[in-house]
């Protein structure tokens, strides 16, 4: 066996699930097909809840620290969602894709893992012990589990024939980092003959100048998707969203984006796992593929951990396709409704732009807003954890609590699980896991709570937590 993971694909995902299993004390082999890293911008922020998963591993604030990355709202439908202070600990930060690419990379190397590029797989096979993967370089790799973290193109996939339902591509859009002269809004921008513009801050360009992501869209702008963007392109489709008011000046990245929907059928296939734009593909809106994988990878991560350490309960790989195939549902269908509200294709359909009137409406309600909020920050969804009709708690995000010298979230950046135990209660019942659980006992100002590696609730009150310490750490040592 030569590794115990094999992550094909460097991007996000790839890196944060690396990044877990080094946490994990677990032997990891990250590869991808390309020469280096891109240097392309691809997604544009970073969401509240994996913001949160950043924070609870200490790597929020290196992370933060590497530039400007301001706080930004959100949108629904192109419809901005209002800072909500308090709602959320963490708010969205404008973090583009290419740094947190920059960031991992320098942060695994340092702890001695190092992607191996020119890595392209042609073949793989599994058996009961492991899967073997071959490379178009010749080289093969032998490891207990493959994770495909490939991409939406993911030949992973592919190899596994996954099947991957949903609805093809029917229009294209383009979508560019650029610097802009003039006075640019921020988030969507439309006319009256359907043509639409959106604008996103990120961050400066190496001169500390300020680039956006700008997305052009509308009537008559679907082309296929090998046909290049021009500057001519984006000038007119500025000029036809803003006039006078906005003009380019530097065209950095440019590319043609599809409206396909797609999740694969399992997350899981034996020993072979499918994470990120692998296993799910949508309109980029609001950020939610990036953060969507990297929140798949946080979810994953401790189990493949705990498998290969032996003390995995049984079914404990299952419950990754249960907890996140749900999740990754629940964005495509969001991003289908926002495509819808859109107007994406710029069709000014009556019917659609009454639709879009009222929910507009609707959107201004403060219940609105913050079930929108939680919804597009990822806080709003809850895994279906045993326990979840008894206490409102479980399946939930923990609540970051003070815990006297220390905070839930930095406790968390141990990679072990956290029973709370604020009356000294459980201190017998706990302590044959203690290789893996950690107990915080008086001066956890909170009520009884268990907490997964991942940082969601799987117990909380005051019954016995001995099932649900089996459930989910495995049998005592």
């Amino acid at each position: 066996m030569d590794t115990d993971v094999l992550i094909v694909g460097a991007g996000p995902t790839g890196m944060m699930l690396a990044n877990e299993l080094l946490i994990a004390g677990v032997s990891t082999v990250l590869v991808d097909k390309l020469a280096q890293r891109s240097d392309l911008s691809r997604a544009g922020g970073v969401q509240s809840r994996t913001l949160e998963a950043l924070d609870q591993r200490g790597l929020l604030e290196p992370l933060l620290a590497t530039g400007e990355h301001p706080v930004i709202s959100g949108h629904f439908a192109g419809i901005p969602l209002p800072l909500h202070a308090n709602r959320h600990r963490l708010q969205w930060r404008a973090l583009p894709q290419v740094v947190i690419e920059g960031f991992f990379e320098k942060h695994l190397a340092e702890h001695g893992l190092h992607a191996r590029r020119d890595h392209e797989l042609v073949s793989l096979a599994q058996d009961d012990n492991g899967v073997t993967a071959t490379f178009a370089n010749g080289a093969t790799l032998r490891a207990r589990y493959l994770v495909a973290t490939d991409g939406a193109h993911s030949t992973v996939r592919s190899l596994l024939r996954a099947g991957f339902p949903g609805q093809p591509g029917t229009v294209t859009i383009a979508a560019a980092d650029v610097r802009l002269g003039g006075d640019a809004p921020a988030s969507h921008t439309w006319n009256e003959d359907g043509h639409w513009a959106a604008v996103f801050p990120l961050g400066t360009d190496p001169q500390g100048r300020p680039l956006r992501r700008l997305v052009l869209g509308g009537t008559g702008r679907s082309l296929p998707r090998e046909i290049p963007v021009t500057e001519d392109e984006i000038r007119h489709g500025l000029s036809t969203v803003f006039g006078t008011r906005v003009h380019l000046l530097e065209v950095r990245y440019a590319r043609r984006i599809t409206n396909a929907s797609r999740q694969v059928e399992q997350y899981r296939h034996g020993r072979v796992f499918l994470a990120g734009d692998a296993a799910h593909v949508h309109l980029p809106l609001g950020g939610q593929g990036m953060n969507t994988g990297m929140q798949d990878a946080f979810n994953l991560g401790w189990k493949l951990g705990a498998a290969v350490h032996g003390w995995a309960p049984e079914n404990l790989l299952d419950t990754y396709h249960a907890e996140r195939h749900p999740v990754g549902a629940a964005v495509l269908r969001n991003v289908r409704a926002q495509s819808l509200l859109m107007d994406w294709a710029g069709t000014r359909d009556p019917e659609v732009l009454a639709a879009r009137e009222i929910f507009t409406d609707m959107a201004q309600l403060p219940d609105a807003q913050r079930h929108l909020a939680d919804l597009m920050s990822g806080m709003a969804f809850r895994y279906p954890l045993h326990g979840t009709k008894t206490h409102p708690l479980v399946g939930r995000p923990a609540p970051d609590l003070d815990l006297g010298p220390s905070r839930l979230h930095e406790l968390l950046r141990s990679g072990h699980g956290i029973l709370l135990d604020p009356a000294d209660t459980f201190a017998g019942v706990a302590g044959p896991w203690s290789d893996r659980v950690d107990r915080v006992g008086q001066g956890a100002r909170t009520e009884p709570m268990l907490i997964r590696p991942d940082g969601y609730v799987c117990w909380a009150g005051a019954a016995d937590p001995e099932p649900a310490l089996n459930r989910w750490f495995g049998e005592p040592r």
